[in-house]
């Protein structure tokens, strides 16, 4: 079965047969959304910030056709190196392991190969969502149905900026997945702390979002959770700014007539140009503050 084709690190297994907490984390925000060679420094310093919470970092890839979970420093070159890597979503999977091929996981596939391994948090930037113009273009993530079924809770920024955000909520609500926004009721925007949204409920520290996810599993309530933390004060940028500068982008991808897997990648790059690098520390530093957190939650659920 799934486990044919998985691999998992022996830390890992040990970790998550002594009932230790493991947070898993996407390998594609290194492969396609950071430049090298900031995003190899990235995925080794937030594996880092996992462990000096006391977890265990599982960094999810495809590699040569094998579902790994928790990658070697040579693995992560490799990913960080964005050589003949595809984006890898949940239509993607069968193949690239039938034709033993390399690629980085989505928020979707991270979340599936988390759950075969065993691993109930996952830590990311920003989760994928209803596009603007959805309702002519079915442009929808597939993160939202994983969301609705896999049972990992996600801790991420929000939804990214480029999205529809109210729909995206609204797509959430409707399959029942519950959105906890850490020390606020109101939704952040990936860069911004507030997206003019709120979410279902707020949870004032990583136990009460434990419980939260523990509470919702053990009543036989599958699907998972996901866990909105705002980017810190010191990080987070002007909404206004960013609502212009996305806007921007948004025109120029429709001009181009980008769409689909390769939309999001080409809007986040240029939005990192047109701010001249701003939102590329935002986003790095907002995905250091997931890991955080995911860790403490992690560290609390039973």
């Amino acid at each position: 079965m799934y486990q044919d084709y998985l691999d998992v690190l022996p830390e890992i297994q040990d970790a998550l047969k002594d009932g230790k907490p493991v947070v898993a984390l996407e390998s594609t925000i290194i492969s396609h959304g950071m430049p090298y060679p900031e995003n190899e420094k990235f995925a080794n310093d937030v594996e880092g910030i996992i462990r000096s919470e006391g977890a265990v970092p599982a960094t999810i890839a495809v590699i040569n056709g094998r579902l790994k979970v928790g990658l070697t420093p040579d693995d992560l070159s490799l990913m960080a190196s964005g050589k003949n890597i595809a984006k890898v979503s949940r239509r993607d999977l069968p193949y690239l392991v039938a034709m033993k091929q390399t690629g980085a996981t989505t928020v979707t596939t991270t979340m599936m190969i988390a759950a075969m391994a065993g691993i109930k948090v996952f830590a990311t930037g920003g989760i994928g969502g209803v596009h603007r113009g959805a309702p002519k273009s079915f442009d929808i993530s597939a993160d939202l149905q994983e969301l609705a079924h896999t049972n990992v809770a996600v801790v991420c920024a929000g939804c990214k900026s480029i999205l529809d955000i109210g729909l995206t909520l609204e797509y959430l609500e409707t399959f029942g997945v519950p959105v906890l926004c850490m020390g606020t009721k109101k939704f952040p925007a990936f860069y911004c702390k507030e997206s003019g949204f709120e979410g279902d409920y707020e949870c004032d520290t990583p136990e009460e979002a434990a419980a939260v996810i523990n509470a919702k599993w053990d009543m036989g309530l599958d699907g998972g959770v996901l866990i909105a933390n705002p980017i810190p004060d010191e990080w987070a940028m002007d909404p206004v700014r960013m609502n212009k500068v996305i806007d921007e982008a948004v025109a120029e991808a429709e001009r181009q007539h980008i769409h689909g897997k390769n939309i999001t990648p080409f809007l986040l790059a240029r939005i990192k140009d047109v701010t001249g690098g701003d939102s590329l520390a935002s986003n790095i530093q907002l995905a250091f503050n997931n890991a955080r957190m995911a860790a403490r939650i992690a560290a609390a659920m039973k």
